[in-house]
């Protein structure tokens, strides 16, 4: 694999810690700035929502561009974003640079992807984009504990500010280890990007994306008490259960990469399938231990096995354009994040029980396996009239020599 991946991974570390390290700094952050933590918590979804209208907004403004430029300058961006969430004076102030800093997330790992598939022979695609991603799970491990640690002991500014750095890290990897004929300008520009998004499968993919990991996070969302209360784990041991799913989602990832360059369909439906288990199993596991660690672990192998097949399957059925739909199969991770949070709740509020999350995730990674099948059912019916059309040229093509009989 080019050390190009290793550029791309660490652009990735840098836009998974500080995406998810916000929910450990909450608490200090509602202390400095006077305000509550459920008020805190807004700053959560001020990234998520800058991913979710940066992501397709920035790919498109981009789409003429060379991809190593547009990687360095997204990477530029999310550092101006995490320097100035380090020197907010206010709430406000901080709420608007956290909505700055999530805008390049989803274009980088989409454009990203695209570059790394670009990087690798065919048959190593799906494997590509997950050493790319893998900086992303990887940072459930290593890079929000961390940081989570730098913000307990020295601010949640120095944690900012740290992340910055991971940033400027990236940029000079992209600039030294991408080269520019590995990463030209696209032919086609936002034309042909936007024809791309006009495919009903497409569209399927995406929907795919947003309920079989809407899945993950309806149960991931609330592990917290699942793993505090059925479980009798102290809060102080959340933090390392929390890296051991970062372990499984670091494992499931690479799995799910090579798995998918030899059956992309098939690897997709097996990790649906393991979600679908693994979370019905949750209000059996979660009442013992062990077994609740190896329920937090499992859950991250399963999720993250569909990681590079969903974004590989968008991409491929989006061959004229596939930056912008790549980088919008970024916006639907995060709205699987909104929306299986929300209906995790739901299940909560209504007095289910502390791992009814759990089960509520498992019906949408049913619904995940349903909309994949309908994905599945619209691809090969495209499929056959296309073949049948190739058949009936081929039959017609005159024959010079008069050696061959038409079929």
């Amino acid at each position: 694999m080019p050390l190009a991946l290793l550029a791309l991974a660490v652009g990735a570390f840098g836009l998974g810690t500080t995406e998810f390290v916000m929910m450990g700094l909450l608490p200090g952050v509602a202390d400095d700035l006077r305000i509550s933590i459920p008020t805190a918590g807004h700053l959560v979804s001020a990234y998520a929502l800058g991913v979710v209208i940066g992501a397709p907004v920035l790919a498109a403004l981009t789409a003429r561009l060379p991809r190593r430029t547009v990687l360095i300058s997204l990477m530029a961006l999310f550092v101006a974003g995490n320097a100035l969430s380090a020197l907010a004076p206010g709430y406000h102030w901080l709420l608007a640079a956290r909505f700055l800093s999530g805008l390049p997330h989803g274009a980088f790992f989409g454009v990203g992807a695209v570059v790394a598939t670009n990087l690798v022979a065919p048959e190593r695609k799906a494997r590509s984009v997950s050493l790319m991603f893998m900086g992303l799970t990887v940072a459930n491990i290593a890079g929000v504990p961390v940081a989570t640690l730098m913000g307990q002991h020295l601010g949640w500014r120095a944690t900012f500010l740290g992340v910055s750095l991971i940033g400027v890290a990236a940029m000079a990897a992209v600039a030294l280890l991408v080269r520019r004929a590995d990463t030209p300008a696209p032919v086609l520009g936002l034309r042909g990007e936007l024809t791309a998004l006009r495919s009903l499968p497409v569209w399927l993919a995406l929907a795919t994306t947003v309920v079989g990991f809407g899945a993950l996070f309806s149960a991931y969302s609330y592990i917290t008490p699942m793993l505090t209360g059925p479980a009798g784990y102290a809060d102080s041991d959340v933090t390392l259960l929390l890296a051991l799913f970062g372990v499984g989602a670091t494992a499931g990832n690479l799995i799910g990469g090579r798995l998918a360059d030899h059956a992309m369909r098939g690897t997709l439906f097996g990790g649906l399938v393991s979600m679908v288990v693994v979370l019905l199993l949750f209000p059996v596991l979660m009442h013992t231990q062990w077994s609740a660690a190896l329920a937090v672990t499992l859950l991250g192998v399963a999720a993250f096995v569909t990681g590079s097949p969903l974004q590989l399957m968008v991409m491929e059925r989006a061959l004229a354009g596939p930056s912008l739909a790549s980088s919008a199969n970024q916006a639907a991770f995060n709205l699987a994040n909104a929306g299986g949070a929300w209906i995790g709740g739901v299940a909560l509020a209504a007095g289910f029980g502390a791992t009814s999350p759990a089960l509520a995730g498992a019906a949408l990674a049913v619904l995940g396996l349903g909309v994949a099948s309908v994905a599945l059912t619209v691809d090969r019916r495209r499929a056959v009239p296309s073949a049948v059309q190739e058949r009936v040229v081929a039959s017609h093509v005159p024959d010079p020599t008069g050696l061959v009989r038409s079929s």
